[in-house]
């Protein structure tokens, strides 16, 4: 039974990180198609003014931030810090519970 129940904790956490890298590939592949096509528009009507580097650059940095999250390359979006925390948070509330008793 604890078997099965690791199986499934292991299928769930594999999905999850399936769908958190589905979902920013989803993001790049729309920042390129909306920023090709914002150019375009910026060229044709108003070259004089290229204004296509505002939602370039600040897009392109939620981008790089979701990247660096999904694939772990910050020390900010580390998934061991995140569980260490949760681990911490919930012994801390175990003091709590037990200082009450």
């Amino acid at each position: 039974m604890e078997n099965q129940n690791t199986d499934e904790e292991r299928y769930y956490k594999a999905r999850k990180r399936v769908e958190e890298i589905k979902g920013f590939y989803g993001n790049l592949i729309s920042y390129i198609v909306v920023n090709c096509f914002l150019i375009a528009i910026n060229i044709i009507t108003s070259p004089q003014y290229l204004w296509f580097f505002w939602p370039l650059g600040w897009w392109g940095l939620g981008v790089l931030f979701h990247g660096l999250k999904v694939f772990n390359y910050s020390p900010f979006f580390n998934k061991d810090w995140e569980e260490r925390k949760i681990k911490e948070f919930m012994e801390k509330e175990e003091q709590t519970k037990k200082s009450w008793e």
